[in-house]
């Protein structure tokens, strides 16, 4: 993997996991109790042997850059020609930001270039799957590809929201639609699509010379699935790599956690006795920052009903269930839920304390919120949209970071 760099898209705004993203961008979100949604994309490349990373980023990506630079850059050498670049916008072609998911690669192709890389790998910050890139790359090479694009097989209804292939015996590109509203289906299958998963493996002189040719488009939107694959189908070699994780043997599991519902479901998915996305694989390790925090803790047994419990649930470091109950939930580190609090089917995010006799159901709640003594989130959803927090379509609670917590629960 010496001659692979990979480049990372990690620059969306989000804006559909708001208010999650109201200060943070979306590969920033806490996933899973102690990991962030960049840390599968991350852990993929180390794992498949890619040690050569730059990530570029754009909205609110603050956040974003310390987590690698405490949890991320340790793990290179520079020295061996290592290393992972957080790369802002630097306008050093245009005076503008990315214009779309080529011209985000195209704004930093003296940076590639640099490095002289025989192959370029495009992968996005913003999902959760296991993937060895290394296999695709092998396939690409074998089949002396210009480009190959990871396939995942879709149901039609979610096809709309994918690029969709054709491919022939050969697992050759022979068609391509990018979100179409009546998407192709798979010959002898008219329940799923093949679509592309956004993750890109380039021969490197292949992918400068298609990114400054499109650059000079005027009508061009320069994004990979919009412009720059379909224009080379005819002219080029591209294939289709069927996508394989790295689960153990189980079902291949990958999700977009682009929405709050979508996102909400796929940490809650992770509490089951066995989840589809198995955190606690030695064979594909999930790295993320982990700071220097206490093991959980849970304090008080009382036949009163002060007991602190949890069942069903993903508890991190540096927590304290002081007398409360969890359910079914993801608890981020340094949470604190008092005596007789019930927590339920939620998640919560670093450093939330949990007031005495507080009640919480199918609330995600960012971090450092206060919940007062008392209070309740998730049971009147009418009383919580006067309150001003986010109800999503499923009637998901969704509690913003807030300096002041007080005068809000206190509105009735």
């Amino acid at each position: 993997m010496k001659d692979v760099l990979a480049v990372i898209l990690a620059g969306g705004k989000g804006s559909r996991l708001e208010p999650l993203t109201q200060d943070r961008a979306k590969p920033a979100v806490p996933f899973g109790g102690t990991y962030r949604i960049i840390d599968f994309t991350l852990s993929n490349c180390i794992n498949s042997g890619i040690r050569k990373m730059l990530m570029l980023t754009q909205y609110k990506a603050m956040s974003l850059d310390r987590h690698i630079n405490t949890g991320w850059r340790h793990l290179l050498s520079r020295e061996l020609g290592e290393f992972i670049d957080v790369v802002p916008p630097q306008q050093r072609i245009d005076e503008q930001w990315y214009q779309g998911t080529a011209d985000a690669v195209y704004q930093n192709i003296y940076t590639l270039e640099q490095e002289r890389p025989e192959y370029v790998v495009i992968l996005a910050g913003d999902h959760i799957y296991k993937m060895d890139y290394s296999k695709m790359i092998d396939f690409h090479k074998a089949n002396n590809a210009d480009l190959t694009i990871a396939a995942l097989k879709v149901n039609v209804e979610e096809a709309k929201a994918f690029g969709v292939m054709q491919i022939n015996q050969e697992n050759r590109i022979v068609g391509f639609e990018e979100k179409s509203p009546t998407p192709k289906t798979i010959p002898g299958d008219d329940e799923h699509c093949l679509a592309s998963m956004g993750i890109y493996v380039f021969n490197a002189r292949f992918l400068f010379d298609q990114l400054c040719q499109d650059a000079t488009l005027q009508d061009s939107a320069h994004d990979f699935g919009r412009n720059i694959i379909p224009s080379v189908i005819d002219s080029h070699r591209l294939f289709a790599f069927a996508f394989q994780d790295e689960n153990s043997g189980k079902q291949a599991y990958w999700r977009d956690v682009g929405t709050l519902d979508a996102y909400y479901q796929a940490n809650i998915e992770l509490t089951s006795v066995e989840p589809l996305l198995n955190l606690y694989d030695d064979h594909w390790p999930i790295r993320t920052d982990q700071p220097n925090l206490p093991p959980p803790k849970f304090v008080f047994d009382e036949d009163s009903g002060r007991r602190g419990e949890a069942h069903d649930s993903i508890v991190a470091p540096g927590v304290i269930i002081s007398g409360g109950k969890v359910t079914g939930s993801v608890i981020g580190p340094k949470v604190r839920i008092e005596e007789r609090a019930d927590v339920t089917d939620s998640i919560l995010f670093r450093s939330v304390q949990i007031g005495q006799g507080a009640v919480v159901r199918r609330a995600i709640i960012d971090k450092k919120v206060h919940i007062p003594d008392g209070a309740q989130i998730g049971v009147d959803l009418d009383l919580d949209r006067r309150r001003g927090f986010g109800v999503t379509e499923s009637g998901i609670v969704v509690v913003p970071e807030l300096e002041h917590t007080g005068e809000l629960f206190a509105q009735k």
